[in-house]
């Protein structure tokens, strides 16, 4: 059932960014009068799940989820027809159409792309408003597992209050910034001092394979205990909240996890938290400082501030307030994506090593269905599609503009054989960044 959920999610969402795409490039194509042949969702190589042809355009759906296209006549794309652009251009063709009619059909797509970003995050912001931790409300620290953010200097207890010297403000950016940033100012035992993180950080972050890097310091909230539990029958329930054992406070997990250590072999009274009441039950720890099958869950914002760990902001807006914070945000997310790909594009980084492809796309949608995460998910697959169709890489719409803007300013249109032959280039540069982020999925999939 959660396949089921996570593609539905990853092919809806696909399928909307596609269509809206392909409309960018189909409705001024249509109303600059050029003919448009075909409109498809998915590659219909070699046959079609579905098409019809109404009017002078086919409409189909391939059976290749791998993008989609429209066909316009006299252009040279991905269709590679030859034939018909060896004929004399007509006046319905593309290659007919002034150049800044072509330049608007080209650019239909991307802004398309980053329009429904905007609109997705207008939305949200007026229906869901935004909930944020803020990071002056965290007073212990955070959580840091990673062996790699460890032997870098940073530690859990530690408290990231700027990078690169840009104050942080919300929790929710710490990661990011410290992934892609360099200089890490931190706040460790009331003492403030900064950490410069090794160029191949992220590299060795990807390498390590580490799950864990920086989270929230998390109560020890019980989760399941089984009935093959050595603590079956101690007391200890479902939902129950360890703070302590004998006289050690044990607020967070990782405290649990450390006290459990000297604990070793031993029967301990654990302190924990009922329905708001403290209350005592025995518990015995294992010889390798284990709770016997007693499992932690993970607290949601709202058990957080039940429990008093975490007072969250909630910022509402009205119709009007949404319109800048959607425009803002489709910023923020941009700005951060270009980044992400800078670092990518550079080697000593070590990002391309994180690359993924569509199974990566997949496994960001969550296996319960939740607009919020769909749109949120949407909007930023949408910036992230614009931009990289922006690359001028010949066969991207990038690639198209590129040539527009020469021809605009030289006054000269490029000739239709080196159109064809950047085509094919274009081509095989896709086809091995589609193979790499492919390939590096399919790697992880077998020895991850």
């Amino acid at each position: 059932m959660e396949f089921v959920i996570k593609i539905s999610q990853f092919l809806l969402s696909l399928s909307l960014l596609i269509i809206l795409h392909e409309m960018g490039h189909f409705i001024p194509a249509k109303a600059f009068k050029t003919r448009v042949e075909k409109f498809y969702l998915f590659f219909d190589i070699k046959f079609s799940l579905f098409k019809k042809k109404i009017g002078e355009t086919v409409y189909g759906i391939g059976w290749l989820p791998l993008g989609g296209y429209v066909k316009i006549s006299g252009m040279i794309d991905e269709s590679m027809d030859t034939e018909q652009m060896s004929q004399e251009p007509q006046p319905w063709e593309f290659r007919s159409k002034p150049a800044w009619q072509r330049l608007i059909i080209m650019l239909g797509g991307v802004t398309v792309n980053f329009l429904l970003a905007i609109v997705i995050y207008i939305g949200m912001s007026y229906y869901y408003g935004d909930k944020f931790l803020p990071n002056d409300n965290i007073s212990d620290g955070y959580v840091i597992e990673s062996t790699v953010a460890n032997k870098a200097g940073l530690k859990t207890g530690d408290k990231i209050i700027a990078v690169d010297g840009e104050r942080i403000e919300n929790f929710a950016e710490v990661p990011e910034k410290v992934l892609f940033g360099k200089d890490i100012t931190i706040l460790r035992n009331g003492e403030q001092s900064t950490i410069t993180l090794p160029q191949d950080f992220l590299a060795q972050l990807i390498d390590a394979k580490e799950k864990g890097f920086i989270d929230l310091r998390m109560p020890f909230i019980i989760a399941q205990v089984p009935d093959t539990s050595a603590n079956a029958q101690s007391g200890i329930r479902k939902g129950d909240v360890i703070v302590g054992f004998n006289d050690t406070d044990t607020k967070y997990i990782d405290q649990v996890v450390s006290s459990l250590d000297s604990y070793k072999g031993q029967q301990v009274t654990a302190h924990i938290l009922r329905d708001h009441e403290k209350l005592n039950v025995p518990l015995k720890i294992s010889d390798d400082g284990k709770l016997g099958l007693v499992y932690a869950t993970r607290a949601t914002p709202e058990t957080l501030e039940e429990l008093g760990y975490y007072e969250y902001d909630v910022k509402k807006y009205g119709f009007l307030e949404s319109i800048p914070v959607g425009f803002s945000k489709t910023k923020e997310r941009l700005v951060s994506y270009v980044k992400q790909v800078k670092a990518i594009f550079t080697p000593s980084t070590g990002a391309y090593k994180g690359v993924g492809g569509f199974k990566a796309i997949y496994d960001i949608f969550p296996t319960v269905w939740s607009w919020q995460y769909f749109w949120g998910i949407t909007a930023f697959l949408s910036i992230m599609l614009g931009f990289l169709n922006l690359l001028p890489i010949p066969a991207l719409d990038g690639g198209h503009v590129m040539f527009l803007l020469y021809e605009m300013v030289s006054g000269r249109k490029p000739g239709d054989k080196f159109l064809e032959y950047a085509q094919m280039v274009g081509f095989v540069i896709l086809i091995a960044l589609v193979l790499f982020a492919n390939g590096n999925d399919l790697f992880k999939a077998i020895f991850d």
